[in-house]
Parts: C-alpha cells; sequence; structure tokens
C-alpha cells in the first residue's frame, strides 16, 4: 500500500510539472486545433533509455524532419515517467509522444490518441523485438520453459515487456508458476540481468533481444558462446509514436508520412544530426558502418505504419498476466 501510494504522488508529481512545462498551469490555454485549423506548435514527448545517452538529441532527427514536412515548430519535451506523459496527452497537452506499448494500452483508454508508427531495427525487418531467455553457455540444464520450474531466474524489472511480462505470460502458458515454481531476481536492467547470469545469480535470464544481439557484444560486455538462447518469445511489439486525435487530419497524416519516410541514413544525408552521426551497426547488412542518425532511443533503422491493431500482442499479455502495468501504464 505505501509503495503504490509513493509511486503514485511520483506519477502524479511528474504529470503536473510536464503539465506545467507544456503551458498548462492554472487558467491557461493552448490551442488544440479544437477547430479543425493547424496548431501553431506541436509539442512531442519522451522518456529516457537505457539505450540512449542524450535523450533530445536522439529524436532531433525526427523532431527536424516534422519540422520541415509540416512548417510548424515542434517542441521536445524530455519526462521521467511514462505515467506523466499519459496524463499530458489525456489533458491534450502533448500532440506526440513516445512511450511504452503498456502506456499504450492504458492510455487508448483514457486519451484520444492514435499509434502512427513502430520502429523497425534493421531494413526488412519486423515491427517489434523478442524477449531471450538465455542460460550460461555451458549450462545444458534448460532447453525448455517448461525446465524454468525450480530454478533461480533472472528478470530485468516488473515493468518491463521483454525483460518480465512477456516471459511471464509465456511461463505460464507453459505450466511454469513464477511465484510458487522459480526464484524471481530483478536485476534492473537487460545489461544487469546478463551480469547477474553469468555471476551465477540465476539460471536463465529473461532480456531484450537487442542487448543480446547488439549492444552488449558492441559494448564488449558479452563474448561470444557465453550464452545460450534457449527460448525467443513472439514478436512484442516496440514503442509507439503516438498522436493526438485532436490535431487535424492532415497533420496527422504528414506525421506518420515523415516518420515513416524517414531512414537513419537518409537522415544523416540530409544533416539532421551534424556532429553527432553514428555508423550503422552491423545487423543492418549492406548498410553496416554506413553514417546514420539515430532515430528515438533505439538504434533503428526506420518506421513501419502502427494501427491500434499493431498492439493487440499487448492485449493478450495483459489478460494473461493481469499485470499492474495493464492498468498504470509503466
Amino acid at each position: 500500500m505505501f509503495r503504490k501510494s509513493v509511486l503514485g504522488v511520483i506519477a502524479a508529481g511528474a504529470a503536473i510539472a510536464l503539465l506545467s512545462a507544456c503551458g498548462a498551469g492554472p487558467g491557461s490555454t493552448r490551442n488544440v486545433s479544437a477547430d479543425g485549423g493547424r496548431p501553431d506548435e506541436l509539442v512531442f514527448a519522451a522518456i529516457p533509455s537505457e539505450q540512449s545517452d542524450n535523450l533530445e538529441a536522439s529524436f532531433a532527427p525526427i523532431v527536424s524532419a516534422l519540422e520541415k514536412d509540416l512548417g510548424i515548430p515542434v517542441r521536445f519535451q524530455a519526462v521521467t515517467s511514462n505515467a506523466a506523459v499519459v496524463e499530458a496527452q489525456v489533458a491534450k497537452r502533448v500532440d506526440v509522444a513516445v512511450y511504452g506499448a503498456f502506456s499504450y494500452y492504458l492510455a487508448r483508454s483514457r486519451a484520444d490518441v492514435e499509434p502512427v508508427a513502430v520502429p523497425l531495427a534493421v531494413p526488412e525487418g519486423e515491427p517489434g523485438a523478442y524477449a531471450y531467455g538465455v542460460t550460461r553457455g555451458d549450462d545444458k540444464s534448460i532447453t525448455s520453459l517448461k525446465d524454468v520450474a525450480g530454478k533461480d531466474v533472472c528478470f530485468t524489472d516488473p515493468g518491463s515487456t521483454t525483460g518480465y511480462l512477456q516471459p511471464l505470460a509465456s511461463l505460464r502458458e507453459a505450466g511454469v508458476d513464477v511465484d510458487k515454481d522459480v526464484k524471481k531476481v530483478f536485476a534492473h536492467g537487460h545489461d544487469t540481468a546478463v551480469a547477474s547470469l553469468l555471476a551465477g545469480d540465476c539460471a536463465i535470464a529473461f532480456v531484450g533481444d537487442v542487448f543480446i544481439d547488439q549492444l552488449l557484444p558492441a559494448r564488449g560486455q558479452l563474448k561470444p558462446g557465453q550464452v545460450s538462447k534457449v527460448w525467443t518469445s513472439p514478436l512484442i511489439p516496440g514503442p509507439p509514436i503516438v498522436v493526438g486525435t485532436w490535431l487535424p487530419q492532415d497533420v496527422r497524416d504528414q506525421i506518420s508520412k515523415t516518420v515513416t519516410g524517414l531512414t537513419a541514413t537518409g537522415a544523416a544525408s540530409a544533416g539532421l544530426c551534424k556532429g553527432s552521426e553514428i555508423e550503422g551497426p552491423k545487423n543492418w547488412g549492406e548498410h553496416a558502418g554506413a553514417t546514420a542518425c539515430t532515430l528515438g532511443t533505439s538504434t533503428a533503422w526506420t518506421f513501419a505504419k502502427a494501427t491500434d491493431a499493431t498492439y493487440q500482442p499487448i492485449t493478450r499479455i495483459c489478460e494473461i498476466t493481469k499485470a499492474e502495468v495493464c492498468t498504470s501504464g509503466g
């Protein structure tokens, strides 16, 4: 009870701070195009990620492209809470937002919003990510989820889709009750979950695919053969770009067209990230090593169109797990 109360106060405080930052103080007004006219400014909000050290810089190419194509100033707002962004969209103070899939699951029933895009990690890739169950490379005791019963299990965080919620749903479908059949170890991060696995703190770790396939090897924190993949989840839709439906249809259509028309290398060629270019990662195939921009907090190649149907897998996870994040949004 105390923990929930504290978290509620923190989320409420964050929401008030964001609303104030977006011009929603007492007695203030803001043009939300109620008459169908084009807004004078768009507010774009996002939250920090383990995958990005500079939040505003990681979204700068998207913001610049939107300003160019829309002819409207776009103000970027960095916040620390998914809940704060959702509340700001309920109040129609954030026009465009990026937040977790569970936050969208919550927002769709409370705010007038719709998803328009979802990141693609690689050219010709799929619009989402996978969770992996990994064991130490020399441990052959687990070959399926049923073998997890009786083991110590490393998860990332109770609010993580790839690091807890999708594995939780899949374990339950496999007949493993994580509250009775395993010892849960929350490592509070994907990288720390892998480190805990390698240190012997657990027999299996559930983490996002990008950490195993790309980020940790690139950082020198994971060497070939150190872990084995014993389970791969169904595709989990990525964090959507969500727009307010109070915006005129032509503005919403242009936002979708702009973000789905961007590629990381194309953005760099257009000069949208001068001074902060990156090299395309190995999983970009023929574009590996190419000069590119970051598009959001993940090393995305581009964005695919998204609709509410894209996020039905999240509905299934919520139905199976009854997780608190399904009602709090993370």
